[in-house]
């Protein structure tokens, strides 16, 4: 299960207590494997979902408390158990990767959320079990970040997705601008485009700063981990809108710089 995958936000960064870098990188190693089994290499989705489906065997043998067959998955068990984390959540990441293999389209906003739920929000609920934050309001606070950092994933990757045959611009929203699946194809990017994408990341920025209260809820470092993960998605968005949507030539990503803007911003944040 490697984690050999660029990332816009800290995974187990230095921020984090010592004590908690093991299991959160246990968490991550099972999420990029299992996401990878569904969106890498030149696997059919029948080879795909069979991938998945071994990783779901394993987390019922952890469920019932046997230990895992592969040993590969003998660390998460032993997370699993030692920090008696819900394994449902980790049932709610598989039900989303093996969802991403034969679902290439969403109707709408609902239905895009809906994968989010499963395929974005059971990492900031792990993560609030290993602290012991995990009050309804925090949950809540979690889902609205880790949600929004899926759609900014999205919308910093729209020419990525396409070549892999996805789209997850809401297809009622594609109607109500006026864009047409192949703009996408063709990179073009018109006033209609740019207002969609303007949409998008309003969207985004609005969950994001609807969970933003909660790093002042999650003590010492995991509070300034969420603060520099909450920066970051936001910084996505500002690119994506300072090139007006052109997410073709102009792929949003975090160099050093903005790292260093992001401390600051992270220093100054302020909830209201």
């Amino acid at each position: 299960m490697p984690v050999e995958h660029y990332e816009n936000f800290p995974v187990a960064s230095l921020l984090l207590p010592r004590r908690l870098r093991h299991p959160v990188e246990a968490i991550y190693r099972f999420a990029r494997g299992a996401d990878d089994i569904a969106d890498e290499g030149e696997a059919d989705d029948a080879r795909r979902l069979l991938g998945l489906a071994r990783y779901g065997e394993e987390i019922a043998r952890m469920a019932q408390g046997e230990a895992p067959v592969d040993p590969a998955f003998a660390d998460l068990a032993r997370v699993i158990r030692d920090w008696q984390l819900p394994v449902r959540l980790f049932r709610d990441l598989l039900d989303a990767f093996a969802q991403d293999v034969v679902k290439t389209r969403y109707a709408d906003e609902r239905e895009l959320l809906d994968y989010c739920r499963r395929s974005a929000d059971p990492i900031g609920r792990l993560l609030l079990h290993l602290v012991g934050r995990t009050a309804p309001e925090n949950l809540r606070h979690s889902d609205c970040i880790c949600s929004a950092l899926q759609l900014v994933n999205f919308w910093q990757d729209i020419a990525v997705d396409w070549r892999k045959g996805r789209v997850y611009l809401p297809q009622a929203d594609l109607r109500r601008f006026g864009v047409s699946e192949t703009q996408i194809a063709d990179g073009v990017c018109d006033d209609n485009w740019t207002a969609l994408l303007a949409f998008q990341t309003a969207r985004a920025r609005r969950l994001l700063l609807d969970g933003a209260p909660l790093v002042h809820r999650v003590p010492g470092r995991m509070g300034w981990e969420i603060r520099l993960t909450v920066q970051g998605g936001l910084r996505i968005l500002e690119r994506i809108d300072r090139a007006r949507g052109d997410v073709f030539r102009h792929r949003p990503v975090l160099g050093l710089g903005d790292w260093l803007r992001l401390g600051g911003r992270a220093l100054a944040m302020r909830v209201v």
